[in-house]
């Protein structure tokens, strides 16, 4: 899988902020996690700053195009090491067909070209 995965870096900004669920309505949600305190949105920057929502994190997007499947074992964790040698946070949200990372977005094309080295690396 790694040397598939074709990370791909989407177009926008991101934030997470925290909702209740009827302030997820209209508004462009990429993702959610129901916690206790409260629904884990996100969304655009642009959108959270119309909406005058708080946040402190703004991240790239990356999508892995390797169709990930949900039982596969090591994907996460070396993706993981390959930022954390790189110096990179990462936030992993996985969805039914493609991993998702959110990284600082002024680290989002390090990212890639770091994901990019892992991905030739295991090819050979």
């Amino acid at each position: 899988m790694l040397r598939r995965m074709a990370p791909t870096l989407e177009e926008g900004h991101f934030v997470f902020v925290s909702l209740d669920e009827d302030a997820a309505v209209g508004l462009n949600v990429h993702a959610t996690v129901r916690e206790p305190e409260g629904l884990s949105a996100v969304i655009y920057q642009e959108d959270a700053d119309r909406q005058g929502l708080e946040y402190d994190f703004v991240a790239a997007w990356i999508t892995l195009r390797v169709d990930s499947a949900l039982s596969a074992v090591g994907l996460t964790a070396a993706v993981s090491n390959c930022l954390t040698e790189a110096g990179i946070s990462c936030n992993v949200i996985a969805g039914l067909h493609h991993d998702h990372l959110l990284v600082p977005v002024e680290s989002g094309t390090e990212a890639i070209d770091a994901l990019e080295a892992l991905s030739a690396s295991s090819a050979g």
